[in-house]
């Protein structure tokens, strides 16, 4: 009888709390980058600059299977965001920094696999001149020239972090992304690609969703370019990336697949500074680590030399 007292007074078993981090997987090309997200190579002539401003949303970037499988707990439903990019460019070199503010991110508390998640309420109105992880970068072309069929090189990021992991805008330590590129235009069509590794410190692998320590990246990108005119022009593409765990095998819940149908106006000289405008809108192939129900992105940039 005394234990059967002692088991009725014990509380239910609590659950543990989840952590936010960084649950944003698009990140921008650099100005001058050419693809929403893939690099094309293209950098030339002497000392110049370029400057970008994008801004997208995602719906239901972090969607996971409540307890008892009953059904999907979206714990990031909303998440807009404005990104401004800078770069400095010279021959084959690129330096770049982004810096991007979330405008709103939200979602539903629930409870999934013994942990409670508690979704995050930011909007830019209550939380102004916040950036998430400010994120700066490197790269070089090593084969080809800014116009040859194949061009490959390589790139670096550093995630420096800002933000409150509450928001689920920042993993609150530092990381980085090194990665292969390869690029070209035959046919009429330009190309390009990445492979590498996301250096991902932060592990809370238990907590559903949450980032399991260093990720493979890969992605790709295809379309014809069309001319508009002497001086202007379009390519129409989809781009395809994604990221899988490392230290766990290729699967289902390690991996997450992200396309979007890509489109780009060109004004590459003339009276103006050169200007490039970038529309992309779709989804996850593939819905983990991230990779959202749907995307809209949009972006503009221009450039200049020193004289």
């Amino acid at each position: 009888m005394l234990l059967a007292a002692c088991a009725a007074a014990a509380p239910a078993r609590a659950e543990q709390a989840a952590s936010g981090f960084a649950v944003e997987r698009f990140y921008p090309s650099a100005p001058g980058g050419g693809w929403l997200v893939m690099d094309d190579l293209s950098m030339r002539g002497p000392l110049g600059g370029a400057v970008a401003l994008s801004g997208g949303y995602a719906r239901d970037p972090l969607r996971v299977a409540t307890t008892g499988g009953a059904g999907r707990l979206a714990v990031v439903g909303h998440q807009a965001f404005a990104d401004v990019g800078v770069a400095l460019t010279w021959e084959r070199l690129r330096l770049s920094a982004n810096l991007t503010s979330p405008l709103a991110v939200a979602g539903r508390d629930g409870v999934a696999g013994g942990y409670q998640l508690t979704a995050p309420s930011f909007d830019v109105g209550n939380h102004p001149d916040t950036l998430s992880d400010v994120r700066l970068g490197a790269e070089v072309r090593l084969l080809g020239d800014a116009d040859a069929p194949l061009r490959v090189g390589l790139g670096a990021q550093l995630f420096v972090p800002s933000g409150d992991r509450a928001d689920y805008v920042t993993d609150a330590t530092y990381r980085g992304m090194v990665r292969a590129l390869l690029a070209g235009q035959a046919g009429g069509v330009a190309w390009a690609g990445h492979l590498g590794v996301h250096l991902r410190p932060l592990d809370d692998g238990p907590a559903p969703g949450s980032p399991r320590g260093s990720e493979l990246l890969f992605g790709f990108a295809a379309g014809p370019r069309l001319a508009l005119g002497p001086r202007d022009g379009l390519v129409i593409g989809p781009e395809l990336f994604g990221e899988s765990v490392l230290s766990a095998p290729f699967g289902s819940s390690t991996t997450g697949v992200e396309a979007m149908l890509t489109a780009r106006y060109e004004r590459v000289s003339g009276s103006g500074a050169p200007l490039r405008v970038k529309l992309g809108a779709g989804g996850g192939l593939h819905a983990e680590l991230g990779a959202p129900e749907w995307r809209a992105v949009v972006a503009v940039e221009t450039s200049g030399t020193a004289r």
